[in-house]
């Protein structure tokens, strides 16, 4: 084995080993956000909404989300599909387990006020805003909700940015429609939905423009989806949510 493959294989486990904390930063603000009963991010409306009357767990409803949502990227893109989206799945996995783990250590939180809900709200928007920044950083690989939006926008050749706002107001939607289906009220959708999925992307972008040199400077510049995707971080910077 040589020495730059050694190098290679070294920044790649730095590399995912940034990107992990990235997401278990990611599911403890997710379950702020979800403890603050104000409504969640529109890529986890969905699952959320559903979870609310049935038995399996938040993660396991995400879990199951996010496999569909790969699904529909597979008969999308059919053989166009990257062989990197593959890594979609052990993601998903990883993600749906910390979010679990997360409601289980966070248990106690229960706000009762309306102004405690909003607080906790706004502190998970924040907490999330910074995994999803770490998670950019790492620069390996994309949750599915983005990559449902990335694989549509190269199908119908749209711009990322645009497309991923009108997918969030479509899943925000839906999950209001099923919240009525299901419980006969709006369940999983409320105004949370809309700070969450306004104030996680600013925070993300403010960290990456002011602090995004610091742990750059651990990674070599050339990553193995920076050749591949393109512009795509530039534009989940500016418009990402929880996916």
């Amino acid at each position: 084995m040589s020495k730059n493959d050694q190098m290679s294989k070294r920044e790649l486990v730095k590399r995912y080993l940034f990107f992990g904390v990235g997401l278990l930063i990611t599911a403890f603000g997710t379950v702020c956000v979800t403890k603050a009963n104000l409504g969640t991010s529109p890529i986890t409306s969905i699952p959320y909404t559903v979870s609310i009357g049935f038995k399996p767990t938040l993660g396991m409803f995400n879990l199951a989300f996010s496999t569909l949502l790969v699904i529909i990227q597979l008969l999308l893109l059919r053989k166009d599909f990257p062989k990197h989206y593959y890594l979609q799945i052990p993601v998903s996995i990883v993600f749906s387990y910390f979010i679990d783990f997360a409601m289980a250590v966070m248990s106690w939180l229960q706000p009762t006020t309306y102004i405690a809900k909003i607080i906790v709200l706004l502190i998970g928007c924040v907490v999330i805003g910074i995994g999803v920044f770490t998670e950019i950083v790492a620069d390996v690989v994309m949750l599915p909700g983005d990559c449902f939006v990335n694989s549509i926008a190269m199908k119908l050749k749209m711009e990322f940015g645009q497309l991923k706002v009108a997918i969030d107001v479509s899943l925000s939607a839906l999950a209001a429609l099923i919240g009525f289906i299901l419980y006969h009220r709006l369940a999983g959708v409320r105004e949370g939905t809309l700070i969450s999925a306004i104030l996680i992307g600013v925070v993300a972008k403010n960290m990456k423009k002011k602090v995004g040199h610091i742990p750059e400077r651990f990674f070599v510049s050339d990553s193995i989806l920076a050749r591949s995707r393109g512009t795509v971080i530039a534009s989940a910077t500016e418009d990402t949510s929880v996916s």
